[in-house]
């Protein structure tokens, strides 16, 4: 349940960030994609949808995404996207086979990328 839960979050984060944050509709610009994460059991899937400079996020499964992000259960999914070091922890699943990508692996850095703009920002005194 956490990690459906997750996956709402962070496309309400992502949803709000594509209308707001300039610096996430920069990361948007020219993208014109579909992509998935969910379990490979596929009992909690959701995709998201980059066009305009806006995501929307869906429930369920995409027919033909640009790339998929499959983890092996939901709570390797959740470890996984909450972990502190996020890119040891997807490199390290990978490895275990934890993890799969299905189509383009590039798109899976400009994924991580855009999830750096949904950190709240630390203002200095």
């Amino acid at each position: 349940m956490k990690f459906r839960i997750l996956l709402w979050l962070l496309g309400r984060l992502m949803s709000k960030a594509s209308r707001s944050n300039p610096a996430f509709q920069q990361q948007l610009a020219g993208k014109d994609l579909t992509f998935q994460l969910h379990t490979l059991d596929g009992k909690v899937a959701r995709h998201f949808v980059v066009k305009n400079q806006r995501i929307r996020s869906c429930s369920g499964a995409c027919a033909q995404p640009a790339f998929a992000l499959g983890f092996r259960d939901a709570a390797c999914g959740y470890a996984t996207l909450t972990a502190r070091d996020k890119q040891s922890a997807f490199l390290r699943g990978i490895q275990n086979r934890d993890i799969r990508i299905k189509g383009n692996p590039l798109l899976l850095i400009w994924f991580q990328g855009l999830t750096r703009h949904l950190l709240p920002v630390k203002k200095t005194d």
